[in-house]
């Protein structure tokens, strides 16, 4: 769903991304700070029980994502070593959210229910982009379903703002059940798409 927002990114970023290459930032640089700086607020913000603030930061450094990819096309420097980089360290910067909502509600009281959803959901969210990646090195395509990253992050640091301003934490274990079966839809889904092609190719 977010993902359609992508070229209205890309349209926004650019100036900022020629100014910094202007400056000689290179497109690795700001992908590696972006992570570090998700990282170190996630695991810092959420565990003391900062889910306001985590959120917001989290959320600014995540629009900002794009930028990067951006920085590549505007230098034409794209290609396949940025990609990877940028897709190996999200998979930091989403451990690390979840890593520290299981560690605030393992020891924020009667909430371990939440702290098991928080868990479920940064183990089916690492499966996802699994499930993409293994079909796209057999040669075939496994992208879509219900439960894009996009999304799941939206949804989680939404559900952390609302929390962090007040609301009770069933908001935060609804949003992560919902998060986790959506994960565990999409990982069929695209299951199936690789078992269609497969099928296909075999007839």
């Amino acid at each position: 769903m977010l993902s359609r927002l992508r070229g209205l990114m890309t349209r926004l970023w650019t100036p900022l991304a020629d100014v910094l290459l202007r400056a000689g930032v290179s497109p690795d640089a700001v992908t590696i700070t972006g992570t570090l700086v998700v990282v170190a607020t996630a695991l810092w913000a959420f565990p003391t029980g900062h889910l306001l603030l985590g959120a917001l930061l989290i959320a600014l450094f995540t629009l900002t994502d794009s930028i990067d990819g951006v920085m590549a096309r505007r230098a034409g420097r794209s290609g396949p070593w940025g990609a990877f980089l940028d897709s190996t360290l999200d998979r930091f910067g989403d451990g690390a959210i979840f890593a520290g909502l299981v560690l605030w509600y393992t020891g924020a009281g009667d909430h371990r229910p939440t702290a098991v959803l928080a868990l479920a959901c940064l183990v089916l969210g690492s499966i996802v982009p699994y499930a993409r990646a293994r079909a796209e090195g057999l040669g075939m395509t496994a992208s879509g379903g219900i439960a894009e990253r996009a999304d799941r992050l939206f949804a989680v640091l939404l559900a952390a703002f609302l929390v962090g301003l007040g609301l009770p934490v069933v908001v935060m274990t609804v949003v992560l059940a919902l998060l986790a079966l959506a994960s565990a839809v999409t990982v069929v889904q695209r299951m199936a798409a690789v078992r269609r092609q497969v099928r296909e190719a075999a007839s």
